[in-house]
């Protein structure tokens, strides 16, 4: 199974993948690398991907070329995260992606996608996305929740 490694760190100017791909070169064909550029420039956006065989390649080559200087930056290299559903990228079309998506924050509006510009009258969305009535507390806490609002009640009093 291939392993993923983020690097960080890269100079943000125009990079060729070979460039980057001559650091790891005494690793063998089995490393690949990935540079991310900005669409427009074409510069390095800072970062950029290893693929290697397996974890145990992967720890090596962490431990031997974190750090190391590539046009006068020290490169980080760690295990790259799971993608996730909203990232940017070109390989993002084709893979499918099982990794779960944090939930909203309590309290925090949601963006509205619709324009702000038009008509005077008409009906205005509310500003707020939840109501009160529908949100339960876990029902893991609920006791424990109860106990504090009557505590909090009786320091009112």
């Amino acid at each position: 199974m291939s392993v993923r490694l983020y690097i960080g760190n890269l100079p943000k100017e125009e990079i060729d993948r070979q460039e980057l791909q001559a650091i790891f070169a005494e690793e063998g064909d089995a490393v690949t690398t990935k540079l991310i550029k900005d669409r427009k420039t074409g510069k390095c956006r800072g970062f950029g991907f290893l693929t290697v065989n397996n974890d145990e390649q992967a720890d090596q080559i962490i431990e031997k070329y974190n750090g190391q200087l590539f046009k006068e930056s020290a490169i980080k290299l760690e295990k790259a995260l799971p993608r996730t559903k909203g990232d940017e990228g070109e390989e993002q079309g084709g893979k499918a992606n099982n990794a779960p998506t944090p939930a909203p924050k309590e309290g925090r509006r949601e963006k509205s996608k619709k324009s702000r510009r038009g008509g005077g009258g008409g009906s205005r969305e509310s500003t707020s996305t939840v109501n009160s009535d529908a949100v339960q507390p876990d029902p893991r806490w609920a006791a424990e929740l109860e106990k504090l609002k009557e505590m909090l009640a009786a320091q009112q009093a």
